[in-house]
């Protein structure tokens, strides 16, 4: 087995084996909750606190890596919203909710693993500077549409309400204050004191495994019920089309290679409760997002592989 399989089968395994706790009762629901906190909540802000602390990035092109990603997520976030209001005569709120599980990858819960054990921390590195402003553009993008969409009736938009609410959800972001007070840690040029150090790399080093075990309990808690057709499609969009734009604009760029490889795996992973959190604060599409998550999750084992072997053929 080579050991680019090998490491697809292991990452997933993890979260079949989360699954499976879950499907058996071995764990109970509230088990994975408490998981899934740790994880968000502590493990990854402090693997996001250590890469920025002691990382250079060099090779990377933020700006054409950024320009590349978030031109496919809108495209492929219009692409869900049509799909849902055309194809399938949803209403504008669900159109939301299928456009955001169509183009927002699980780059936490099952990219930070997925992308450390493929690539190594070069590779972090990359989807670092991508965590960075993925989680503030798609949530500013979030809440602007809820306030246009979500609001019962008819409220307008007041553009000074959306700022503070934005404002006031990604400064209290884990993730965000992983990053923000790495960077500062960074600027300020202190060596991390040699027993902070120790647990950081200790609670770090446990941000992948947890990750993907909780997030194969949330997958059991969610299941499927209904809403089977246009979660598929969603499907089709969020791990082949998105991918394939991704793929084409950083060709066309001439990103790095690592960078280029990054942005596509990235791309092609499936969607994570985001999706499904939003559906939950919209009051509508819980059960398509749910779906869409748990299908695409189960699907992207093999079609996180067959872009990784794209990637490396067109890449190196």
């Amino acid at each position: 087995m080579s050991p680019l399989i090998e490491t697809v089968l292991f990452v997933f395994s993890l979260v079949a084996l989360g699954y499976l706790t879950g499907f058996t009762g071995y764990l109970k629901p509230a088990s994975g909750e408490g998981i899934s906190e740790f994880a968000v909540n502590v493990a990854m802000p402090l693997l996001l606190f250590q890469t920025m602390v002691r990382s250079d990035f060099h090779g990377v092109a933020p700006w054409s890596l950024w320009g590349a990603y978030f031109c496919a997520v809108a495209f492929t976030w219009a692409c869900g919203h049509l799909v849902m209001t055309r194809i399938f005569g949803r209403d504008a709120r669900t159109g939301i909710v299928g456009g955001v599980s169509s183009a927002y990858s699980n780059v936490v819960l099952l990219g930070a693993p997925f992308i450390l054990g493929i690539f190594g921390q070069n590779g972090f590195e990359v989807l670092s500077l991508l965590v960075s402003v993925h989680l503030p553009i798609m949530m500013m993008a979030s809440i602007v549409l809820f306030e246009m969409f979500g609001r019962s009736g008819g409220e307008p938009m007041h553009p000074l309400r959306v700022v503070q609410n934005f404002l006031r959800r990604l400064f209290v972001n884990p993730l965000i204050i992983g990053i923000l007070t790495g960077l500062a840690w960074r600027i300020a040029g202190t060596p991390l004191p040699d027993l902070i150090e120790r647990l950081v790399d200790a609670l770090a080093a446990t941000a992948g495994p947890v990750a993907l075990f909780a997030m194969g309990l949330s997958l059991r808690r969610f299941g499927i019920s209904g809403n089977v057709r246009p979660a598929l499609a969603l499907s089709v969009l969020k791990l082949f089309l998105m991918p394939a734009l991704v793929l084409l604009l950083v060709w066309l760029l001439g990103l790095p290679s690592l960078t280029a490889k990054v942005a596509v795996v990235v791309a092609a992973l499936p969607s994570g409760i985001n999706s499904y959190l939003i559906a939950v604060q919209f009051n509508t599409g819980q059960a398509l997002a749910s779906n869409q998550m748990t299908i695409a999750t189960a699907s992207a084992v093999l079609t996180t592989s067959f872009w990784l072997t794209v990637v490396l053929h067109v890449f190196g």
